[in-house]
């Protein structure tokens, strides 16, 4: 096969000559990835019939035809990309200057997960640096809109895995991805976001902080062009690397039809472990992790679940359990035994304790200040982990 043994040149010190062709098939490659309607899958089967990528630009729209590989739509678009050939060749030489580099499965780079996936990326745009590959790595994913007790959980999982040198990957989105990345980098650990469009987008936008500290501390990634918007269908695809560049999977908080089973089912196919974190049965956020363990993930009611899988070996058990209260005055005691990881509204709160609205709010007040409770919007209040 034409990329592997571009990739054993690259070990072995290739010539001068050989690294210009082999630079000459990156380029390729580059300008390959800006066709839309060319895959991985079909790109990696033109540059094995054709014995590279280098001369597909140059070949007659009949080869194209009679090859079989390609349909007639992604014909098109390969012989009309001819005209802006030029133009991604510039592109390409700029990349560096704007601190983004191509990584194919040409160079000794790219992460070998990947080489082990059906359709493994024949491009990775990257900002930052990619996962090491001497390091475990685990995907946590779950619910955009999710609850604060998964948030915490994702926070808190993600951070004692970091500790223990468990790389974080995930998909930087709002609710427990975004939770899983501020865990690990709590944890002062490098954590890795793969985007459902360009790394020169930041998406959400609500994410600029999170974005610009994982370019220092990890890095951010994408198959997909510079400037692609992040459309829906483009998350299934980038689900497949996630899962990819991680030896785990762990799902926080799902519903029974959510875009972390999708991860979770890409994983089971590429062979990867998955774990779910259980949760009530009449909790539709918990649907999803409830039906897979079900199927058969394991459970993950503590971070050593995942470690041990690993095999890493950590100086103590990690259990995430309640604070403790005993430090707590007898009023402050009654509030917090009325509280739930699930956060409450202040006026039932005040029912189940027996207090004023502004008895109640006052000692709930000093409890956030105390770390024990967290506050959500129009007066909601739950138990900190």
């Amino acid at each position: 096969m034409a990329v592997r043994h571009e990739q054993k040149a690259v070990e072995e010190g290739p010539s001068a000559s050989e690294a210009a062709a082999l630079e000459q098939e990156r380029r390729m490659l580059y300008c390959l990835s800006q066709v839309p309607s060319l895959g991985a899958v079909s790109i990696q089967e033109l540059g094995e019939f054709f014995g590279g990528f280098s001369n597909l630009f140059n070949i007659e729209e009949t080869a194209l035809r009679e090859s079989g590989i390609l349909r007639e739509g992604q014909i098109q678009a390969l012989c009309g990309a001819k005209k802006n050939l030029t133009k991604h060749l510039e592109d390409y030489e700029r990349l560096a200057e704007r601190g983004i580099w191509f990584v194919t499965p040409l160079d000794k780079e790219y992460p070998e997960r990947l080489r082990h996936i059906h359709g493994y990326p024949m491009g990775l745009y990257v900002r930052g640096k990619l996962p090491d590959p001497h390091l475990p790595a685990a995907a946590v994913v779950g619910a955009r809109g999710c609850s604060e007790y998964g948030i915490q959980l994702a926070e808190t999982f993600a951070e004692l895995l970091a500790k223990e040198q468990v790389q974080i990957i995930s998909g930087l989105a709002l609710g427990i991805d975004g939770a899983a990345h501020r865990g690990a980098l709590r944890a002062g650990a490098d954590t890795y976001g793969v985007l459902g469009c360009g790394v020169n987008i930041c998406y959400p936008s609500a994410h600029y902080k999170l974005y610009g500290q994982m370019l220092t501390r990890g890095g951010i990634i994408s198959e997909f062009p510079l400037d692609t918007g992040p459309l829906k269908m483009n998350f299934p695809m980038r689900n497949r690397i996630i899962s990819g560049l991680s030896d785990a999977i762990l799902v926080v908080e799902a519903k029974e039809k959510s875009g972390s089973l999708i991860t979770a089912e890409l994983g089971l196919d590429q062979g990867k472990e998955i774990f779910a974190v259980p949760g009530r049965i009449t909790d539709h956020l918990s649907g999803g992790c409830n039906r897979l363990i079900q199927q058969g993930a394991h459970m993950a009611i503590s971070p050593n679940d995942i470690l041990e899988y690993l095999g890493v070996k950590c100086g103590k058990r990690l259990i995430i359990h309640e604070k403790n209260v005993n430090a707590l005055a007898k009023p402050e005691k009654m509030v917090y035994a009325c509280l739930d990881f699930k956060a409450k509204h202040l006026e039932k709160i005040s029912d189940q304790c027996g207090m004023s609205i502004s008895e109640c709010m006052g000692i709930l007040l000093e409890l956030e200040l105390q770390g024990y409770v967290f506050r959500t919007a129009n007066h909601y209040y739950g138990k900190k982990i």
